[in-house]
């Protein structure tokens, strides 16, 4: 205590004031600092709960973004998908709706060819008839002997068909033919029964297999025209004024 006294301290003072500090911590810590540390704890963990909840909120929100350009994209492709399928099958529309069109065209035409040409083969079968009268009554004028009917019927048949008694005529003293596919023209349609001759005829040459086919072409004006591959009988009467005329022009 005296050396205390000695340093000019006063030991009582100092005790107090010893006792003073510690009472004076003590009650800090007690209703200060305890406090105030919980405050500062909570709002610690006040912080760090809101930025867990902004960061769980930004990737939510980043989800949802993404979700969102997902959605999007997909919607876009199908979109696109319904933009393509509708072109294809507008496309497909549109190519079977030509497709018909064309094959309604060419069905009409050729149902309009097909009528055309029985037309022309009847008005030509009525024509044979009335080519057939004029030419008789010229040779009976010419030869001032009146033909039997019969008679008159064969000639007409020989100058348009080529047949004579029932023989195609056309074809006797002709080398034989070879193929399988022939084509006989004619000035006018040949009637049914000589239809059948030409077609017995040539399945002799060509065999029972080979087909005949038979066309109109009044140019050849009478006659007959025998096609089978390259080889042809022309024994038409526009090859005859032909042939006749060289012989003029060369004569």
């Amino acid at each position: 205590m005296e050396a205390l006294a000695n340093l000019g301290i006063n030991p009582i003072y100092l005790l107090s004031q010893i006792v003073t500090f510690f009472l004076l911590a003590f009650l800090l810590s007690k209703l200060l600092y305890n406090p105030i540390l919980n405050v500062l704890e909570a709002r610690r963990e006040r912080i760090a709960k809101g930025l867990e909840d902004a960061r769980a909120a930004e990737e939510a929100r980043a989800q949802a973004d993404e979700e969102a350009s997902r959605i999007m994209e997909e919607a876009r492709k199908r979109g696109q998908q319904v933009v393509a399928e509708a072109n294809t099958s507008a496309e497909q529309v549109r190519s079977t709706i030509e497709a018909q069109a064309e094959e309604e065209r060419r069905r009409i035409l050729a149902q309009a060819r097909q009528d055309a040409e029985a037309e022309r083969n009847q008005v030509l079968s009525e024509m044979r008839e009335q080519i057939g009268a004029l030419a008789i009554a010229a040779a009976e004028r010419i030869l001032d002997t009146e033909l039997n009917p019969e008679r008159q019927n064969e000639l007409v048949r020989h100058f348009f068909s080529g047949i004579q008694t029932g023989r195609v005529r056309v074809l006797e003293g002709q080398p034989r033919l070879g193929g399988q596919r022939a084509v006989v023209t004619t000035a006018v349609p040949l009637d049914q029964e000589e239809k059948e001759l030409y077609e017995a005829a040539l399945k002799a040459q060509l065999g029972p297999d080979a087909t005949v086919d038979l066309k109109t072409d009044p140019s050849i004006l009478g006659g007959v025209i025998i096609r089978v591959g390259d080889q042809v009988i022309d024994d038409s009467v526009v090859a005859k004024l032909e042939g006749m005329r060289t012989r003029l022009s060369e004569g």
